[in-house]
Formats: structure tokens, sequence, C-alpha cells
């Protein structure tokens, strides 16, 4: 039962990065921002592959894991070259699993603006555009999105 405790704790941590972000989702740091507005027709839809994220926290707890599970095996020096091998390989194992565990999928939307200007648009999220759409584009801040 002792054992399973960090073990929970780390998936619990990874599940927890697991909600990104989405068209309908702001930050608050997002907040009381001008943005500008633009319509347009989507043109194309392609699926693709948004990267995991890489916050350093499933390392550092596949590393402590790793590390106190080594730490138990063999006795004065073995412990602690034990301990060395296990925060290595727990932390390796717990980058792999944050990176991903975060990835998710997310579309590229084509869009033909209202003055005939094209643009792409990465996204993730849950929205399904199809081409013939018409959706709301908005920019500012270097950030863009997609809505209806």
């Amino acid at each position: 039962m002792r054992k399973s405790v960090p073990i929970l704790l780390f998936t619990l941590v990874l599940l927890g990065g697991c909600a990104g972000p989405s068209s309908e989702v702001y930050s608050r740091n997002q907040t009381m921002r001008e943005m500008t507005v633009q319509y347009g027709v989507v043109e194309e839809v392609r699926p693709v592959t948004l990267e995991g994220s890489r916050s350093g926290v499933g390392t550092i707890a596949g590393g402590a894991i790793g590390g106190v599970a080594g730490s138990q095996i063999g006795r004065g020096s073995g412990s602690v070259v034990g301990a060395i091998l296990g925060a290595v390989a727990g932390g390796m194992a717990g980058r792999a699993l944050e990176e991903s565990g975060s990835r998710e999928q997310g579309q590229e939307i084509t869009i033909r603006l209202d003055g005939g200007r094209l643009i792409s648009v990465v996204q993730g999220g849950s929205a399904d555009f199809r081409p013939g759409d018409r959706v709301r584009v908005t920019s500012g801040q270097g950030e863009t999105r997609v809505t209806r």
C-alpha cells in the first residue's frame, strides 16, 4: 500500500496536465486585451498532433519516485547506486509520460477571409470545422483563434 502512494500522486500530476487549450477557453492573462475580429470561410481542415508539454514536473516526480524505489536495492553503497540509477531512469520515464500524456489532437484550419486573403491557424480543442463553414477569426497579442 505504501509503495502505491507515490505512483498514485505521480499519475494525478500527469493527468492534471492533460487538459489542453481550446478555442472556447481563455487564460486570465488573455483578458482585457484588444483583439482584431475578421470573418471568413473555411477552405480546408487538416488534422494535426500538438506536442505534449515538457514542464519538468514529470521528470522531477519520476526522478523522485525512481530514486526512492532504487534506494531500496542493496545496502550501503549499493543503495546509493540504486537510488542514482532509479532517479535517472525514473526521470526519463516521467518526462516521456508527461509528454505523451499531454499530447493532443488539433486542427490546421485554412480560411479565406472576406477580403480575399488566405490564412492558416493551428489550434487544439474539440471544435469540428468543415470546408464551407463561416467562421470568426480573432487576432491580437501574438495569438489567433478560430470560432464559429
